[in-house]
């Protein structure tokens, strides 16, 4: 009985990954307003039914897409560190960086974030996600303990990042992931001298 639940759970995740897939080409496609649910069941291979015992409409789909991308981005941030470790700059290294990994492995969705008709919430909710993650995951030491604003701080650093970000998916991915993480760290030795990851609030 249990492997056939499991069978079951394991063809309703893989359908809607193809539905999720169909609708993140359909969008470079033709953008999210004139997408149709007719358009990502042809897309995917399915019908309407099938489309319709998943979810209720297209927004769903799209809602719950987002979540899954950004959730997936929130954690991979924290795989290289464990709880109350301390970190310095000048130790970073490429595989400090799983975040950029995450974003590349991911990056069929990512690259929607150069469109204008994209995923509803995309555009605010990928910078709101990278501030969250420096709100709740890190603490930060500033080069010489300089006194800073720290929310301000984090807020610059993040949104900082998130452009840097931003650039590379609309290079489509032109500089190699070790140079764009390479060049991150110079950047992060500039005003950050170590961090301690704390976990979030979700964990």
């Amino acid at each position: 009985m249990n492997d056939e639940l499991t069978v079951t759970s394991q063809h309703r995740n893989r359908t809607k990954e193809h539905l999720k897939a169909a609708l993140i080409q359909l969008i470079k496609k033709k953008g999210f307003h004139a997408v149709s649910v007719k358009d990502i069941v042809d897309q995917a291979g399915y019908n309407r039914s099938t489309f319709y015992l998943h979810y209720q409409d297209k927004f769903v789909l799209a809602e719950e897409l987002l979540i899954m991308k950004l959730e997936g981005l929130r954690k991979a941030t924290g795989k290289p560190y464990w709880h109350g470790q301390k970190v310095l700059t000048n130790k970073l290294n490429v595989e400090s960086f799983q975040i950029v990994d995450y974003i590349y492995e991911h990056r069929d969705f990512f690259e929607l974030i150069q469109y204008d008709d994209t995923l509803p919430g995309l555009h605010t909710g990928f910078p709101q996600t990278m501030l969250k993650i420096y709100e709740e995951q890190f603490v930060f030491e500033t080069i010489n303990n300089s006194p800073v604003n720290m929310e301000y701080f984090k807020y610059y650093t993040a949104y900082g990042f998130f452009g840097l970000l931003n650039n590379w998916i609309l290079s489509g991915f032109r500089e190699s992931r070790d140079a764009f993480i390479h060049n991150v760290i110079e950047l992060t030795k500039t005003h950050i001298h170590s961090f301690y990851y704390v976990g979030d609030k979700l964990d």
